[in-house]
């Protein structure tokens, strides 16, 4: 499928593919990789819908870290576990070191 021909859902999820093992971005920085800049919160309705797609999709948090999307996992802390299973630091609910995990899809892509 041709990347213009992509829903703004799948743009998402491909970006999302992306991320690397042990790194965590943000609902923001994907969407402004996007050039949708407001659409933070149209992101993490995507990632809600992709259950069953391959998306890593505990791999993104909110602006500041925190893991405001957990409880959209199966359990009681399976975000935080599968982070912390690729050697990401939570405290409570947030990504310690932040900065130093941080991957910008804009610089990266």
């Amino acid at each position: 499928m041709k990347p213009e021909t992509l829903s703004f859902f799948d743009k998402v999820y491909e970006v999302a593919k992306q991320i690397p093992y042990g790194r965590v971005t943000s609902f923001g920085a994907i969407a402004n990789f996007l050039g949708a800049a407001r659409s933070a919160r149209m992101v993490g309705y995507a990632l809600n819908g992709s259950v069953g797609k391959d998306v890593p999709a505990h791999r993104v948090v909110n602006r500041k870290g925190l893991l405001t999307g957990k409880h959209h996992f199966e359990g009681t802390n399976l975000m935080q576990q599968l982070l912390e299973s690729e050697g990401v630091i939570i405290e409570d609910n947030q990504v310690v070191n932040f900065d130093k995990v941080f991957w910008d899809p804009s610089k990266e892509l």
